[in-house]
């Protein structure tokens, strides 16, 4: 179940499911999804559901992870990338197969630690993790190409939008009982909001957690 077979099976039914962008699907054939689940829900991190990740957290389908991705990419190269919410490292390790930085922060400081050495073993040098409140952002890496947000809000936080490159672009799920995807665009004129498909995330929640 963790072979490149079952790999290549998942990318065939993300095509079949509408993903279209090859890069992004490139991106995730190259990363072991396997590694980021508990091992005892091994046999199952290729199949199109969310799974626990301990903290009361989870790691998104991957269909999310791909639609997420390819809207955040929206065929064009990112620089730099902004991810809030960390999670088990497996959007992270995605984003850094297309993305030439990125930044990730998480606010769960055991979770973060798990992360990290998750990443360290893919050799993922483009990558750089902080334990901090993500609804405050990372101004001292701004601005960024790309903002992604892995739990649901209810508004964004103004440092987020302030962080956002002009040309720029953020992807996150919007609402509290009914979520739905949201996209927020920068141009010179100001921020123009797109709301896309309904989903279902946990929520973001502020400050930090050290253990």
């Amino acid at each position: 179940m963790t072979s490149q077979r079952t790999r290549a099976r998942m990318i065939e039914r993300l095509r079949t499911q509408g993903i279209v962008d090859e890069v992004v699907l490139a991106g995730m054939n190259a990363v072991p999804r396997h590694i980021f689940v508990e091992e005892i829900l091994a046999s199952r991190a290729y199949d199109d559901v969310a799974l626990p990740i301990n903290f009361g957290q989870t790691i998104s389908s991957p269909y999310i992870v791909a639609r997420m991705s390819e809207l955040l990419r929206a065929s064009s190269r990112l620089g730099k990338v902004l991810e809030i919410g960390s999670g088990c490292g497996y959007q992270t390790a995605v984003l850094a197969q297309f993305a030439h930085e990125v930044y990730s922060i998480e606010r769960i400081g055991p979770l973060l630690t798990r992360t990290r050495t998750r990443l360290r073993e893919l050799r993922l040098h483009n990558v750089r993790l902080k334990h901090s409140d993500g609804l405050l952002g990372l101004p001292e890496a701004a601005s960024f190409d790309g903002i992604i947000l892995t739990a649901a809000i209810a508004h964004v936080p103004p440092p987020l939008l302030e962080q956002l490159a002009i040309g720029g672009r953020m992807v996150f799920p919007k609402g509290s009982q009914d979520q739905y995807l949201c996209v927020i665009d920068r141009n010179p004129q100001g921020y123009t909001e797109t709301i896309l498909d309904e989903v279902r995330f946990v929520p973001m929640l502020p400050g930090i957690l050290k253990g």
